[in-house]
Formats: C-alpha cells, sequence, structure tokens
C-alpha cells in the first residue's frame, strides 16, 4: 500500500469552509497511487482541484483522473528546453524576472511574435513554460500571473481558435487554481471579436481572473498596479522597467531549470548528456577514446 505523500505547500484560501475530511474523502475515491501520480497529488493538489470544481468529490475525482492520464502520455515534466527552444526565439512567451506583488511568477505572452505554424509545438512550448512557472514559484505560493501584451498582433498573425480552445483547456482541466490573474494589455479594437469566441470556452472561474487593461482608462491601471510594482513592470506594461527579452540568456536559465525538473521528478535525465540545439546541456564534456594498437600474438 502507498502512502499519500504529505502537503509541502500552503492552501492560500479558507480552509476552514472546506473541510480537511473532503481531501481525504478525494483521496480515497483516487485510490493508491505510486511513482510520479503519488509525487504530484499532495495535499496541495488535491485542494486545488477541490477548489476547481466548488469542492464536489466526484467531479474533482474525475478531473483529477484525467489530468493524471493526460500526464502519463503528454509527459510534461519530461519536456526539456533544447525540444522547444526555437518556439522562444522570438519571446513570444517566457518566464518575467520579476514576481507579483504576491510573489507569483510571472509569464510574459506577446501573441505578436509568433514565429512558427506548428500548433502541437507552440502548445508544447507553452505547456513546458507553465510547469517552469510552477518550478519557480517561492514556497507557499501556487499561482502564477499572466501578462499578453499585444503590440504587433493583427488578424494575421492572430493565436487560431484551435490553438485557443486547447490552451484554455489544458489551463483550466489540468493546472486548475494555478492561474491567478491574466492581465490583457490594450488589446486592439479587432481582438473583440477573437474575445468572444474564445471567452466561451473559459469557465466561470477562468473568466473572472481575465482583466483588461487599458492606458487611458484610470481604473484598470489602478488595478494592475495593485498585481505589480510599476518600477519592475516594463514599459509595454504601463511600467517603468525595460523589456529586453534575450534568448541566449534565457536558453541558460532553462537549461538550468530543467535539470531542477529532472532532480525534482527523479528522472534519471539523459537528454541533459547531450547537445541540443546548439546549448550545450551537459556538465562535463567525456574525453574522446584513446585508439590503442592491437595486442600483438
Amino acid at each position: 500500500m502507498f502512502r499519500w505523500r504529505d502537503n509541502s505547500e500552503q492552501h492560500h484560501g479558507d480552509d476552514t469552509a472546506q473541510p480537511e475530511a473532503k481531501v481525504n474523502e478525494l483521496k480515497a475515491a483516487i485510490g493508491p497511487l505510486c511513482g510520479r501520480n503519488l509525487q504530484y497529488c499532495n495535499d496541495a493538489c488535491i485542494r486545488r482541484y477541490l477548489e476547481a470544481r466548488n469542492w464536489n468529490v466526484d467531479k474533482s475525482k474525475k478531473m483529477l483522473e484525467d489530468t493524471l492520464k493526460w500526464r502519463s502520455t503528454y509527459k510534461p515534466e519530461e519536456i526539456r528546453w533544447d525540444e522547444v527552444a526555437v518556439e522562444g526565439e522570438t519571446g513570444k512567451v517566457y518566464r518575467a524576472n520579476f514576481h507579483d506583488r504576491q510573489g507569483r511568477t510571472v509569464l510574459i505572452l506577446r501573441p505578436g511574435k509568433q514565429n512558427t505554424a506548428s500548433l502541437d509545438n507552440q502548445i508544447r512550448h507553452l505547456v513546458y513554460l507553465i510547469e517552469n512557472a510552477i518550478l519557480n514559484l517561492p514556497e507557499g505560493q501556487e499561482q502564477m500571473s499572466w501578462l499578453i501584451d499585444f503590440t504587433g498582433w493583427s488578424i494575421t498573425n492572430n493565436v487560431p481558435i484551435k490553438s485557443a480552445r486547447e490552451t484554455v483547456n489544458i489551463l483550466q482541466n489540468h493546472y486548475p487554481e494555478r492561474l491567478a490573474v491574466a492581465f490583457l494589455y490594450s488589446p486592439p479594437r479587432i481582438f473583440e471579436a477573437f474575445w468572444k469566441v474564445v471567452k466561451y470556452f473559459l469557465d466561470s472561474k477562468t473568466f473572472n481572473k481575465v482583466k483588461f487593461v487599458y492606458p487611458k482608462n484610470k481604473e484598470s491601471v489602478e488595478l494592475m498596479s495593485s498585481y505589480f510594482d510599476v518600477e519592475n513592470l516594463p514599459a509595454e506594461f504601463g511600467g517603468r522597467a525595460t523589456l529586453d527579452y534575450d534568448h541566449e540568456e534565457f536558453s541558460k536559465l532553462m537549461v538550468q531549470d530543467d535539470e531542477k525538473a529532472a532532480e525534482l521528478w527523479g528522472i534519471a535525465d539523459q537528454k541533459a548528456q547531450k547537445m541540443g540545439n546548439g546549448f550545450h546541456l551537459s556538465g562535463e564534456v567525456a574525453p574522446e577514446p584513446v585508439e590503442t594498437a592491437p595486442a600483438t600474438s
């Protein structure tokens, strides 16, 4: 019999309204787990799935089981930077070097910087960065914030509806309660037609986390400044910092994080022993074999 892993994360909600009995009930409903599933399903994880389904154990059980099936085939924890680095060359999605006022990891998304055509690879890149954002959460924090910059966005480089739907599906169903807020900064008017379609993919919880910010709207600007220090916030989002994405430097950080992720999940990371897309993923280089003369009889 396998034991559930003790909760190592704190839940930022009022647990008194939802008794610990619900957590134990969902654990019992899921049954014994082992390996990475056991590691994934700590108490904080259980609470997030219960929260996402309004503490309905049956619905939470189905949601969690679906995620475990998805993770067993998609294996998001095994994705490595060298596999998705080409997607990040323009900085269309990356982890910011600052946090919001609550210490949350921040992902910056710039759809106008789209540089590839494969939807599958684009989604894989995003999943990698969601996993990376979670990996870099400070202790006691479970959520991340998204900043979406529409500079350069147009109908010609618009995100396909299929891609948007898949993104929403993965975020809502496989990373429940990981998103704290998503700020859509100064979207063009033409975006309204796209949003009218996409919003129907969102459940009410996710929908309420989406905030539109317009530079000339004082209320929306004040809302954003309540989440972020303007000294850290890039000018593209109304702050005073400079947004300067350096793909080479960011790649170095991701390679380091790949090693952290491999250690966290107990993965014998053979991928980190080879060269990937020009980035050396190994700490050492094996010496070339010395050729010896054949033995004489």
